[in-house]
């Protein structure tokens, strides 16, 4: 094993496996496990709910897009906090953030795991998720190219999956246009539209995993041009493809059902074909493990990169001699995740990552708008980041304001 100083990360991936990646991580849970929970706080208007949330995705993706364009180094956010207001504390605090976002992240992908796997078998919790956290360990550890591979083949099947949805779906749709116009929200139902931004917040968490791709910069050939690219497209399809997927959902099942549900695509699919339901449970399971695997990496990298700059413990910018990946911040991230997995409930830990990456993103949306005032030569348009932090705040005030009553609670 050497340190750092003695290797460094091996770029050998593109902006079509970038894509990819970045598409993986935002398939794997939110889609797949969590429309039925949205659907539980927005109701039928669940398809708004996303909608909600793939603006800000949106905007901070916009502000991710031109910040990893401008410093393409891992821990990307600590990168861009840092070049901002040159605080080292609130650069360490961001880093640190992101880490725990990974593995609270990968937890709550791992916790719906089990959901969908059975489907085909009758597992005890703790056994599929060690099974499940030790595998994907072992993998991170193995390569960054051969892990990026990995979730990649799991995205392209991810995608089928969501396909094999849409296309039994599409009868029903179409038959039923009336349905459509019952998806609008009325613009004047204030408390209506609370449960919406709910479910927004909720949604939220499926979008999550674009962030990711700037922390994987130092692996990628070209990150000025790679980078931007990657994280806008993901960010395009997955918003597509998640609108369409909640409409068929609340078209097809009650809200009962899919609130209720640890496979809600399965359950979908199960009035269609039980054959289908199982192929579209058996595409989940690669999807989720995919999704997880991403996380991981993630917040390894993130580990690796604090201390490449002095704001983590040394011990975790040791480099594998052979395998060239930070096996050390890896092993450390995979406990962690598995602990939590084991112990903590799926919404919950979905609702504290999506708490602590809009948190994120508002710093992330701020330092922006402050390296465009300080720096003219950084071509951005300054009411994005504004807009996207605006909307960040009412998100997380619509959180802190549920803390305080139980007016609009939703039970889970």
């Amino acid at each position: 094993m050497e340190h750092r100083s003695e290797l460094k990360l091996k770029r050998n991936i593109g902006t079509g496996l970038l894509t990819l990646y970045g598409l993986g991580t935002i398939l794997g849970a939110g889609i797949y496990i969590l429309v039925g929970k949205v659907a539980g706080y927005a109701g039928i208007y669940a398809p708004a709910a996303f909608l909600l949330a793939a603006l800000l995705a949106t905007l901070s993706g916009y502000s991710y897009a031109k910040l990893s364009a401008r410093y393409p180094k891992s821990a990307g956010e600590v990168v861009y906090v840092q070049n901002a207001f040159h605080l080292s504390a609130l650069s360490r605090a961001v880093g640190w953030l992101v880490v725990l976002t990974g593995v609270v992240s990968a937890a709550t992908i791992t916790r719906g795991f089990v959901g969908y796997l059975q489907v085909f078998i009758d597992v005890p919790y703790v056994l599929a998720i060690t099974g499940l956290v030790l595998i994907m360990t072992l993998l991170a550890i193995w390569g960054a190219a051969e892990s990026v591979i990995a979730t990649s083949i799991a995205t392209i099947l991810g995608l089928i999956g969501l396909a094999i949805v849409l296309f039994y779906s599409a009868p029903h749709l179409i038959n039923h246009p009336e349905s459509f116009a019952q998806l609008i929200p009325p613009a004047h139902d204030s408390s209506l539209w609370f449960g919406i931004v709910l479910g927004a917040f909720l949604a939220f968490y499926a979008f999550i995993g674009f962030e990711d791709i700037v922390n994987m910069a130092e692996e990628v050939k070209e990150p000025e041009k790679a980078m931007p690219t990657a994280i806008m497209l993901a960010i395009i399809v997955s918003s597509l493809l998640y609108v369409l997927v909640a409409i068929a959902a609340v078209s097809q099942l009650s809200i009962e059902a899919l609130r209720t549900s640890s496979a809600p695509l399965a359950d979908v699919m199960q009035q269609h074909s039980p054959t289908a339901a199982r192929v579209v449970s058996l595409i989940s399971l690669a999807a989720i493990i995919n999704g997880a695997l991403v996380q991981i990496i993630m917040g390894s990298r993130v580990l690796f990169g604090m201390a490449s700059q002095g704001l983590a413990p040394q011990q975790f910018a040791v480099i594998h001699a052979s395998r060239r990946t930070p096996y050390v911040s890896t092993a450390v991230i995979g406990s962690v995740v598995w602990v939590l997995a084991s112990g903590f409930e799926l919404t919950l830990l979905a609702k504290i990552t999506s708490f602590i990456i809009i948190v994120i993103f508002f710093l992330v949306n701020v330092s922006l708008l402050r390296l465009i005032k300080r720096d003219p030569s950084l071509e951005a348009n300054p009411l994005i980041p504004a807009l996207g932090a605006l909307i960040c705040i009412g998100f997380l005030a619509s959180q802190i304001y549920q803390l305080f009553t139980t007016g609009f609670m939703v039970s889970h």
